[in-house]
């Protein structure tokens, strides 16, 4: 491994499978010996957990579009100087369950046009972003449906209906087109196996 290790995120709609992605490219990289932190967003530290119910419980309308993004920055910086950065530092790889991506698309795009917000706000808080990102992208009904039926209990966003759904999976692809040299799309209408797979041979090849 290098000095700095190697940040690798996955993104997606809700339901589309992208945190099972994040646990079996995890436990495939460990499988190889490799130092791994697996972590999460919102959360993935003491206080950003703490901001996470906040923010994924309740109703819907709970918090405009601009508290989110000020709530999930402050809950970004919190995981990068507390989980992320010291991960990276010893050369750790990091898998994250979301990251600012979301923020891009979910607060940026789809819940409303505060993408220059978004922007400005990541530049001066964050300042960081994945070496890698999948977004494991698929039909927005099929997602919503799979994820309402988790019952979880974070359904705040699934309870923002289809259109909201389509209008994030728009998104991703969209954010795909912007950054090409960092996002990859990953096809998650297939068996979680294959997937597996296609996206660990997608990072042997980055890491190689």
């Amino acid at each position: 491994m290098p000095a700095r290790g190697v940040f690798i995120s996955f993104e997606g709609i809700d339901g589309s499978g992208k945190s099972t992605q994040a646990r079996l490219l995890a436990e495939a990289l460990r499988a190889e010996a490799r130092d791994v932190v697996a972590t999460r967003e919102p959360g993935g530290a003491p206080g950003a957990e703490a901001i996470r119910r906040l923010l994924v419980e309740g109703d819907p309308a709970r918090w405009s579009a601009e508290t989110e993004i000020l709530l999930f920055n402050a809950a970004r910086c919190d995981h990068l100087e507390r989980t992320i950065r010291p991960a990276l530092d010893r050369g750790a790889v990091v898998v994250t369950d979301r990251f600012a991506d979301s923020t891009r698309v979910y607060q940026g795009v789809a819940r409303a046009s505060l993408r220059p917000l978004v922007d400005r706000l990541h530049d001066l808080v964050i300042g960081v972003d994945p070496d890698l990102t999948f977004v494991i992208d698929m039909d927005a009904r099929a997602a919503l449906n799979r994820g309402l039926a988790r019952r979880s209990g974070e359904d705040r966003f699934e309870d923002l209906g289809l259109d909201f759904q389509e209008a994030l999976r728009a998104g991703f692809l969209a954010l795909a087109r912007e950054y090409p040299n960092r996002v990859q799309i990953i096809d998650g209408a297939r068996a979680p196996e294959v997937i597996a797979q296609d996206v660990v041979a997608r990072v042997a090849a980055h890491l190689a």
